[in-house]
This record gives C-alpha cells, sequence and structure tokens, in this order.
C-alpha cells in the first residue's frame, strides 16, 4: 500500500477500513471503531474545555488520538483513559501545563457526574485515575515515537480568511467543521490542507446557494467553463466558489482526496448518534456528496449497538457512555491488563482563532 502523503502519520483509507489492530486482532466492526472514536474524541473536548485548554491543545490532543488507535486495539485501551492521557500529554508539548491531580479530577467529575470543585484530593478515585493516565500515557508516547509534532486545518482556513474577504457565517461554519472533523479519522488520513479545505468548501456551499453549484462541479477538473452554453436551470460558475482549490493548487491527487474528505464529513453528520458539536451543522446532512455514482464504502452507518469494546478495562456497559454525552459513567479507573498488540507500522506517503466554537460545556 502506497502512503497518500509525505508524513509518516498519513494512511490509505483502505488502512483505516480494514487493517488498524482493533480490526485485525480485535474483529471490531469498522462502524464500532469509527463510532467509538467520535465519542472518544467528544470526550477529549469535554475534558479540555473543563480544564480551560486553548484550542490548539485539543486539536493536538484528537490527532494522537487517533494516532494511538493505528497502532493500538481499541480492545486494549480504552478510549476515555486515551483521551485523558492525551489530554494531559497536550498539556505540557502546548505550554499550557495543568497538574496530573487537575486532569484526574475533571476525569472523575465526567465519569461521576459531579463537580470537580466537589472532589477533595485525598479521594482514592482521584489517585487511581491518575495512576491510569501516567499509565497510558506510557504507552502513549510509545505508539506517537515521541514525534509531537501536529499541523492543524484551522490554521490553514486562517490563510483562506485572510486571503480573501469571507462572510462571517462562512468563516463561522468552516471553523465548526474544522472541529469536528477530528471526530473522523481525516487527521490520519489528509494532510491539514486538504481537511482545511474541504471544511471551506463545504461551508461555503451551504451558506452560499447549495443550488449555484454542486460539490462535484466545485472540485471538479478543469473547472466548469463559463464560456460554454449554460442551461436554464443552472447558474453560472462562480470564481469564489472554488477559490481554496486555486489558493493552494491543488493537482489531481489532491483533488481526489478532497471528494473523499468531503464524504466522509457528509458521512459523519448524516450518522445518527453522532452528529455535529453545534445545532446548526446538523442541516449539512441533506447535502449530497461529491460524485454520488461513484462505488464508495460507508465510514460511518448506522450502528445496532453502541458496546462498549473494552471487555478487560474500565467498562463494559452495553449503552453509550453517558459521560460522552454529558452524563455520569462507571469506571474503575484501571487500564486494560491484556497484553497490547503490536499494531503496525505506518505506511509512508505522500493558532488560536477568535472564532473559535466549542460548545461543550
Amino acid at each position: 500500500m502506497q502512503a497518500t502523503g509525505v508524513s509518516q502519520w498519513l494512511f490509505p483509507v483502505s488502512a483505516v477500513l480494514d487493517c488498524t489492530p482493533s480490526r485485525t486482532t480485535s474483529s471490531i466492526p469498522v462502524e464500532k471503531e469509527l463510532y467509538d472514536r467520535a465519542r472518544g474524541v467528544e470526550f477529549l473536548y469535554r475534558l479540555g474545555v473543563t480544564l480551560g485548554l486553548p484550542s490548539s491543545a485539543l486539536y493536538t490532543a484528537a490527532t494522537w488520538f487517533h494516532r494511538f488507535y493505528m497502532r493500538h486495539s481499541m480492545e486494549d485501551y480504552h478510549r476515555q483513559d486515551v483521551a485523558a492521557a492525551c489530554i494531559f500529554l497536550a498539556t505540557k508539548t502546548e505550554e499550557c501545563g495543568r497538574k496530573l491531580r487537575d486532569v484526574a479530577k475533571v476525569y472523575l467529575a465526567k465519569l461521576t457526574k459531579k463537580d470537580a470543585k466537589d472532589i477533595t484530593d485525598d479521594n482514592k478515585e482521584v489517585e487511581e485515575y491518575q495512576n491510569a493516565i501516567l499509565l497510558t500515557e506510557e504507552v502513549l508516547l510509545e505508539a506517537l515515537c515521541f514525534d509531537f509534532i501536529v499541523t492543524s486545518p484551522h490554521s490553514d482556513l486562517v490563510e483562506l480568511f485572510d486571503a480573501r474577504p469571507t462572510p462571517e457565517y462562512v468563516e463561522e461554519y468552516a471553523w465548526s467543521v474544522a472541529n469536528d472533523s477530528f471526530r473522523t479519522p481525516l487527521c490520519v488520513l489528509y494532510s491539514s490542507r486538504v481537511t482545511a479545505v474541504a471544511c471551506y468548501i463545504l461551508a461555503q456551499h451551504y451558506v452560499n446557494d447549495p443550488e449555484v453549484m454542486t460539490l462535484t462541479d466545485r472540485i471538479s477538473s478543469p473547472a466548469p467553463s463559463t464560456s460554454l452554453p449554460t442551461p436554464p436551470s443552472h447558474k453560472p460558475y462562480t470564481e469564489s466558489a472554488r477559490f481554496a482549490l486555486e489558493f493552494f493548487r491543488f493537482n489531481e491527487i489532491e483533488l481526489a482526496s478532497l471528494s473523499d474528505a468531503l464524504t466522509i464529513l457528509l458521512q459523519f453528520y448524516a450518522s445518527p448518534g453522532l452528529g455535529g458539536s453545534v445545532d446548526y451543522l446538523s442541516a449539512l446532512n441533506a447535502i449530497s456528496p461529491p460524485n454520488p455514482t461513484d462505488a464508495r464504502v460507508k465510514h460511518f452507518m448506522p450502528s445496532t449497538t453502541t458496546t462498549t469494546n473494552n471487555q478487560n478495562g474500565p467498562s463494559a456497559q452495553q449503552q453509550e457512555s453517558p459521560a460522552e454525552s454529558g452524563g455520569g459513567d462507571q469506571h474503575d479507573g484501571a487500564t486494560s491488563t491484556k497484553s497490547p498488540t503490536k499494531g503496525w507500522i505506518p505506511v509512508r506517503g505522500n493558532t488560536e482563532n477568535p472564532l473559535q466554537r466549542l460548545d461543550l460545556s
């Protein structure tokens, strides 16, 4: 398999669909793994927002979360332990330090539906969660190969916003979609630039009139010609509709990646039980993906069960974790004692912004 970018952390789509340790060693269905990844990032966001971390730390931690599960099975390490470990490590690398005890308190508070301020320092459960975070952090560091560098699509969005006046609603929508992109595996599939352009085009397509140009036309190569006769049922091509593509000078390979990235985002928004971080993004599920006639594997599918995969670890409940949807959850604070899988070697291949929207309190 050949990779799609120059980073060791960019994988072909087939790797996420068929070759993650969760699939090869634990036989976890792809839709179940993607669902649990999305819920894990949701929990990670909630921890970070409660701790008052900058958005850059959240994006970094979410990227590490997805990278971790390209090396280890979700059956071996509970997603909440991994989320907490990613947050704690990000507080160090992003220079927004938080004490381990404070992270453990917030972790416990989210699971028990308590206020972290009401949890005392001598609480035995806090110590258990501190140990769980530290143990998971050791495995996380090994899985990351101590490679902490992360590029976020938000920095590319800022570049687009600065290059051309953009309506405020388009900026807000694009920013929110970029936040939600971390609930999908896009950060381990495509470059941050491809993800940023997907978010920008999706926001522009929805906020402006979707009838102006289909998503397929917006990312087609070559661009639809304005010199040809325009059918009465179609509106003429507008330059702004393809601004992001022309600004970054996307080639054919990047356009193909962009098409898949848009499809993954739209499948995510159309999936029951997931949805976006803000209510107004729910309308995106009505948008048709580009090239709808192509034979594509659905990445996010309605799942008849949301069982927690880690039967040896903290939680084996048969329902979605209430902690990740605002309620409490039972968790013993221990990392799985099962011998971890070796995973597989990644295939080599090809700032904060005031418009941040994360209503996760």
